[in-house]
């Protein structure tokens, strides 16, 4: 691809965390290319390629499952492009003492410019390594390859200014160093420290594809440490504090939770890779549980079903109202957690298992129900119990691509055919 580019007249570099990680010794989970050429440019070039975005316009070139990433060059914005980016963002206070603050919050950022101009741009100093394919080389504007073998991780420029240029950045400094084990350098930490609440300014769909790559990542346990040791964690997501305090009420090693889950990840340890929904009702597990546990204690009976839904919306409402989830996420979470908790209910026979294990929610709920039970050491039995009700979980042609168990509830509230034909033979006689 970059050969390609090369012969069109185009210079083009490989860069960011795939040489980054390539230089760690480490698999590169994607690779993305830096060129001159423009988005049309690169589009002619390659057939299999489409323009995405609007803030920062890219383009996506297709191999299969295989997605590579190639932007042109930028450059960071004079002080009228600036202001042109920034139209339509306003200061917060009546006398506009905010609105230099707001102005430099990036709303556009499709200003091209050269390669070094390109590096000065980009977050952190190990993600701004450009390699030449050309001769080999790798091209360093930045200082990246000394932080590198440091492990340090720093930003690029001021961090008071970059973090409010785009405040997603402070949550991926959190996932970069907690991922490759390296340290933040003290003015990024005390950056974040001061300006965590910039990220409530910060698009929230970016902000809940950030937590989730963090929980995909397997090492979601060490972002989340360095989240609450710079006061990112209180703003983000409060819930997680039930994964800290839940041990100290004797109530089970709820602490051990992320660590598992990054086993699980690291692993693809069955029953099943999880949603979107099932990672985030992880982290409103322990909450749940231990407000069960309290009304529970308190009314000295357990809750019927319908408040056990009742509890999950309680729960889960400000997560999914603060991160802006879309229906069908919100929905996945919340089947989630209702569908742990009836695995957790009483059940007489295997036949009522097997029902459970043909419901479209049964693997997000059987994954949550296995990682709680390996994370405090209890319910083995139970588990084992229901993972082979789902090795028999029936599979159902329904013709849309569906697991069938919309088709097995329309048969189960349907009475058989044969039982139809005969009672019309009846009624003809």
């Amino acid at each position: 691809m970059m050969y390609r580019l090369q012969g069109g007249g185009y210079r083009a570099y490989m860069v960011g965390g795939s040489v980054r990680d390539l230089m760690l010794g480490r698999p590169p989970k994607d690779f993305d290319i830096a060129t001159d050429a423009r988005p049309q440019e690169i589009r002619r070039l390659f057939r299999n390629a489409r323009i995405i975005g609007r803030r920062f316009r890219l383009v996506h070139i297709l191999f299969g499952a295989v997605i590579v990433e190639v932007s042109t060059f930028r450059r960071e914005p004079g002080s009228s492009e600036a202001n042109g980016a920034a139209e339509g963002v306003e200061g917060n206070g009546a006398d506009g003492t905010d609105s230099a603050e707001a102005n430099l919050l990036i709303t556009s950022d499709n200003i091209f410019g050269s390669p070094a101009e390109d590096a000065f741009r980009r977050d952190f100093t190990v993600n701004a390594l450009f390699y030449d394919i050309s001769d080999f080389s790798i091209l360093d504007y930045v200082g990246g390859i000394d932080d590198l073998h440091c492990r340090v991780l720093r930003t690029i420029g001021d961090p008071m200014v970059r973090f409010r240029e785009d405040p997603v950045r402070m949550l991926r400094a959190c996932e970069l160093a907690g991922r490759l084990g390296f340290t933040l350098d003290p003015a990024t930490q005390g950056a974040i420290h001061a300006l965590a609440r910039e990220l409530e300014k910060a698009s929230m769909a970016r902000v809940t594809e950030e937590i989730v790559a963090l929980l995909r990542c397997g090492s979601a346990g060490a972002a989340m440490q360095w989240m609450l040791e710079l006061g990112v964690l209180e703003v983000l997501l409060p819930e997680a504090y039930a994964m800290i305090s839940a041990g100290e009420r004797g109530l089970g090693d709820f602490g051990r939770l992320l660590p598992t889950l990054d086993r699980k990840v690291l692993a693809g340890k069955a029953p099943a890779e999880p949603s979107d929904g099932a990672l985030i009702g992880a982290l409103l597990l322990p909450g749940l549980l231990l407000r069960r546990f309290d009304i529970e204690a308190v009314s000295r009976k357990a809750l019927r079903r319908a408040e056990l839904v009742t509890l999950v919306e309680e729960v889960a409402q400000p997560l999914l109202r603060r991160f802006s989830l879309s229906k069908a996420r919100s929905q996945q979470t919340l089947d989630a957690l209702n569908g742990f908790l009836r695995l957790c209910e009483p059940h007489k026979n295997a036949s009522e298992r097997q029902h459970a294990a043909a419901r479209p929610w049964f693997r997000d709920a059987l994954w949550l129900f296995d990682l709680l039970v390996e994370a405090t050491g209890e319910g083995f039995e139970e588990l084992a119990q229901w993972q082979a009700a789902a090795r028999r979980r029936p599979v159902l042609a329904s013709g849309d691509g569906s697991d069938g168990s919309d088709a097995l509830a329309q048969a189960e509230r349907s009475p058989a055919p044969t039982a139809r034909r005969r009672s019309r033979r009846r009624k003809r006689r």
